[in-house]
Formats: C-alpha cells, structure tokens, sequence
C-alpha cells in the first residue's frame, strides 16, 4: 500500500517523507519521496523532526500477518510491532508545542476486527470479534486513537482483501488458477471483503483531506461477495477454471490458527465512506479484477 500511496499524494501536490529501517537521506524509500532512518521504536531522534508542522501522518507499520506460521512468540511480534510503533508515533506528536502537531493520523487496521461474523452485515458501529486478529486490531487501534488526546484527527483503516496488481496476497491467491486448480477455499459460504489498491490509497488521500473523516473505517468495496463467488470472478477474469476447492480441514491443519485468515467471514460494509461521500473507483469486482489481473 504504502508503494502505490507516494503516487497518489505525490500527484495530488503533497511532499512526501518516507520513516524507513533502511537507511535515510533519499535511499530506501519509494521514488518521489524523501527517505528518513528510523527504527519503528524509539519516540525520539532526528526523525522526530520530520512530524513538526506536517499536514498528516500515515502508519502502515507492522510484521507480515500472512509471513511464517503463527506461533506464540510470532503473535507477540505481530501484536508488538503494530503498538510500538503506533506508541512511538504518539509520544513523537505529543511531545511537539500543540500547534506544530499534525493535523490527522491516518493508522492502519484490519476488517479482521470484526471476526468471524457469518451472514450478519457489519458496519463501523459493529463490536470487535473474538479471534486473535480481532484482539490485534483492538490493540492496535487503541494505541493509535491516543493521539486524540493532543488534538490530533484519528482515522482508523479497517483494511479488507486487497486487489491490484503486485498485490502480494492476490498473487498467492490466484497462484492455483495459474495451475488450473483454483476454486473456492472452505466452503465458499463465508463473506469475503475486498478493495482495490486504487480505493485504498484513494480513501487514505482522502482521509488526510476530508476533515470530517475519523474513527473507524471500513475500507471495502460496496460489491461484497461469498468466497466462492469471488473465486467465480478470479476464474472469469483469467479465463480458467474455478471448481477446485481447498477443503477447509485441510488448511486448518496445515495453517492451524492462520487459516483464519482465509476461512473465517465477513459482510463487511464500507458505511462510514459513503456517508460522507467518498465516491470508489471500483465499486464492482468484476472491473476491479480485470484491471488488476490484465
């Protein structure tokens, strides 16, 4: 996200500062942005600087939730990851005179908040579930809104399947189709919600300019889907066949607790964004993955 994200401010007429593990001073971040060092921990440094007098702050920080399986000390990362550096980008704001503050704080979530929820529609209004990805984005979440209490605007980007090319789950998704054995995942029932890329980044832009966006947002596309219908669409958009499914018992004991990731549903709404007017450029799945997938 954060690759395709530089473009889309960039375009818009934004400057663009990049806080990177990989080094400073113009290296290691994406092309038309600038690159500072910083170590996703530490709440003071020279980075710190960077945030005096900026317009917004975007956190997409956090350890690959689909890298490695998850055992305990692999959740500890993925938990710890996302609130340190969320605690590290509060205490940073705070610590400036109110007025230098950034205006918002745009911080990544997941619709995994959710949980698992069956055939009942969720909006940004819905309670938290009760798996461990719904626990994270709790923490996650709460870390990040106590940027609010230095006045700082906080929207929170519950993030659904993203589709666009280069997206690194759509590729592993779609990796059987190329071998003529995709088809729907489970039993196909479960609601599975998606975006593209370009709404994605699109809503993040908008986040930072629309002044009355905050709080949670659900970033998926209104053209919800089951799962199977989803693969239906992969298979038509790649002109090959979708009537092999991965037996869910089978994932669950390959993945364990991960599989949740893929088996577990929800009918996730995009309510907060079309209330206040974001208009998306793919509302429908069919165009979306046509011009992700070529």
């Amino acid at each position: 996200i954060g690759q395709a994200l530089v473009p889309e401010l960039t375009g818009a007429g934004h400057e663009v500062v990049v806080l990177t593990r990989s080094g400073g001073g113009g290296a290691g971040g994406p092309a038309g942005a600038r690159a500072v060092a910083w170590d996703g921990r530490s709440a003071s440094g020279a980075w710190a600087s960077e945030l005096r007098g900026a317009g917004a702050v975007v956190n997409l920080a956090g350890a690959n939730i689909g890298a490695g399986r998850w055992t305990e000390a692999r959740k500890h990362e993925l938990v710890q990851s996302r609130i340190e550096t969320s605690g590290a980008l509060v205490d940073a704001m705070g610590a400036l005179d109110a007025p230098d503050r950034p205006k918002v704080l745009a911080s990544a979530s997941g619709i995994d908040y959710y949980g698992n929820r069956g055939d009942e529609v969720v909006t940004e209004e819905s309670s938290p579930g009760d798996t461990f990805l719904a626990h994270l984005c709790v923490q996650w979440e709460a870390a990040a809104r106590k940027a609010e209490a230095h006045g700082v605007r906080v929207a929170l980007m519950r993030t659904s399947f993203v589709v666009g090319r280069g997206a690194p789950a759509l590729g592993k998704l779609t990796l059987p189709f190329k071998l003529f054995a995709g088809g729907p995942i489970g039993t196909g029932r479960q609601w599975f919600p998606w975006i593209h890329l370009a709404d994605t980044t699109g809503l993040y832009r908008w986040v930072i300019e629309n002044e009355r966006a905050a709080g949670p947002l659900n970033l998926t596309a209104p053209d919800v889907r089951r799962q199977k219908d989803f693969a239906a669409e992969v298979g038509r958009a790649m002109g090959q066949p979708s009537w092999a499914p991965a037996p869910g018992f089978a994932l669950r004991l390959a993945l364990g607790q991960q599989s949740e990731l893929i088996l577990g549903g929800r009918r996730a709404e995009p309510r907060r964004p079309l209330e206040l007017g974001y208009q998306f450029r793919f509302p429908r799945l069919p165009e979306a993955l046509r011009e992700a997938l070529g």
